[in-house]
C-alpha cells in the first residue's frame, strides 16, 4: 500500500472518543464548584460569604487528632493495611451501629471506605447492572445520579417538592417502580433539603421494598443532626430487609472531619466481599492514620457532636427566619443535617438591575457576582426553582450573607 492510499484510508475512518463515554458525560459536583469559586474569590480580596459547603465549620476535635497524631509515630502505620478496613475500626463500627442505630451487624459486614462518596460509588456498583432503574427522590445529592450511570443505570427522578416539606410518598414511589426497578437510594437527613422521614415513613417505604423485592441504599451520614423529629434508621424499623439493604456512612458530618475522607457500607456479607474486591484494585487501603482518627472518633462519646447539633440548631432557626422575610422566597423548616433549602421561584421572572432572572441557576450567578454570596442552584439536585444554603458556617457570616440576598432581591 502506498502512502498516499494509506492517509486516505485513515482520513475516511471516524475518530475514535478521546475520552471514554461514562466519564465524559460525567458532571463537575456543583456544591465543589461552587465552593472553591468562592475561596477564589476570597483569594482575590473579594468578602464573599460561603453558603455553598456541605461541611462543618468546627475544628475536628482534639481528642481524634491526638489519635491521629499518636497513630502517625506507629511504623506499623506506614505499610499497608487490609483493603477493607482495620479490624479494629471494622469491630467499633459495629458496635457503634448497634449503640446509636439500634442495628445489630458483624464487623465482616463493614466496609472502610475514602469517604461517603466511594460507599456511595461501591454500593451502587455492587448491586445495579446495565439498563437497571434506581428510584431517586428529588431534590437528591449530586452525587447519586453520578454512581448510577457510571454503573450503567437509569435514575428515575421522583419529585417531593417543598409543599410536601420534600418527603416522597410510597404512593409517588409506587408510581414510579417498574419491572426494572432494582434500588431505591434514600438519604434521611437529607442533602440538600434537611428534610427527615419520620419513623412511620421510613417504616412504610422500607416495608415497600421489602414487598417488592427492592434494594435500599441508606445514606445516614447526618443521623446525628436531626432536630425535634423522631427517625430512625431504616434497618432499625424494617430489619427483615437486611439482605436488601446498604447503609452508608462516615465520621465526616458528626465529627467535623471532612477531609480526613473516612467512611463506610455495611450489608449482606456478598455485597460487601463484592465492594471490598473492587476497592482492592481501585484505592486499597484507606489511610491509616486517618482510621486511627476515625477509631477514636466513634469510641469516645458524642459530647462535642451534640454541642455543634446546638449551634447548627440555632442557626437553622436563625436562617430559616431570615429567608422567609425575603420576598418571593419560601422555605420550609429543616429537621436535620445544616441545610436550607428554600423555594425561589417567585422571584424568577423578576429583573434585577437589568438582567431579567429566568432560572435559579442564573440567580445564583447574580447573587454571587452582584452580593457577593455563593449559594448552590437547585439544578444542581434535580430541582430548578430552589436555592441550597448549608448554614454550616458562622453566625455573623450567616446573618450577613441571608441580608445581602435580602437587598439584593428587593
Amino acid at each position: 500500500m502506498s502512502v498516499t492510499s494509506y492517509a486516505a484510508t485513515a482520513s475516511e475512518t471516524p475518530p475514535r472518543p478521546r475520552i471514554a463515554r461514562r466519564l465524559a458525560a460525567i458532571a463537575e459536583s456543583a456544591t465543589l464548584a461552587v465552593d472553591a469559586k468562592a475561596k477564589a474569590l476570597k483569594a482575590a480580596g473579594r468578602p464573599v460569604i460561603g453558603f455553598g459547603a456541605g461541611e462543618p465549620d468546627f475544628a475536628t476535635p482534639d481528642y481524634i487528632v491526638d489519635a491521629a497524631v499518636a497513630a502517625a509515630r506507629e511504623p506499623k502505620n506506614h505499610r499497608y493495611s487490609p483493603a477493607a478496613g482495620q479490624p479494629a475500626l471494622k469491630k467499633a463500627i459495629a458496635e457503634k451501629t448497634l449503640r446509636d442505630s439500634g442495628v445489630s451487624i458483624s464487623p465482616a459486614q463493614v466496609l472502610i471506605t475514602n469517604g461517603g462518596k466511594q460507599a456511595v460509588f461501591q454500593a451502587v456498583a455492587a448491586i445495579v447492572n446495565d439498563g437497571d432503574e434506581v428510584l431517586l427522590p428529588a431534590p437528591y445529592w449530586t452525587t447519586y445520579p453520578e454512581a448510577v450511570a457510571l454503573a450503567g443505570g437509569k435514575t428515575v427522578s421522583v419529585l417531593a417538592d417543598d409543599s410536601q416539606d420534600y418527603l416522597v410518598t410510597v404512593a409517588q414511589l409506587e408510581n414510579a417502580r417498574t419491572e426494572k426497578t432494582k434500588a431505591l437510594i434514600l438519604c434521611s437527613p437529607s442533602n440538600p433539603t434537611g428534610a427527615v422521614y419520620t419513623k412511620a415513613q421510613i417504616t412504610e417505604i422500607g416495608r415497600w421494598a421489602l414487598e417488592h423485592g427492592i434494594w435500599v441504599v441508606a445514606d445516614e451520614i447526618y443521623e446525628h443532626m436531626v432536630y425535634g423529629v423522631d427517625s430512625a434508621s431504616i434497618l432499625c424499623m424494617v430489619p427483615e430487609l437486611a439482605d436488601h439493604c446498604i447503609v452508608v456512612n462516615g465520621v465526616a458530618k458528626t465529627y467535623a472531619m471532612t477531609g480526613w475522607r473516612v467512611g463506610w457500607m455495611f450489608g449482606p456479607t456478598d455485597v460487601i466481599a463484592a465492594a471490598s474486591n473492587f476497592q482492592s484494585h481501585v484505592t486499597s487501603n484507606v489511610c491509616n492514620v486517618a482510621q486511627a482518627a476515625a477509631l477514636a472518633a466513634i469510641s469516645g462519646d458524642l459530647h462535642a457532636a451534640h454541642a455543634m447539633r446546638e449551634a447548627f440548631d440555632r442557626r437553622r432557626r436563625t436562617i430559616v427566619r431570615l429567608l422567609r422575610e425575603i420576598d418571593g422566597v419560601v422555605c420550609p423548616e429543616p429537621h436535620g443535617a445544616f441545610y436550607a433549602f428554600p423555594s425561589v421561584r417567585g422571584v424568577i421572572g423578576r429583573s434585577i438591575g437589568e438582567v431579567r432572572i429566568e432560572s435559579s441557576a442564573q440567580l445564583a450567578e447574580v447573587i454571587l457576582d452582584q452580593a457577593e454570596v455563593a449559594v448552590v442552584p437547585g439544578e444542581a439536585f434535580g430541582a430548578p426553582g430552589y436555592l441550597r444554603l448549608s448554614y454550616a458556617l458562622g453566625d455573623d457570616d450567616l446573618a450577613e450573607g441571608v441580608q445581602r440576598i435580602k437587598q439584593l432581591l428587593g
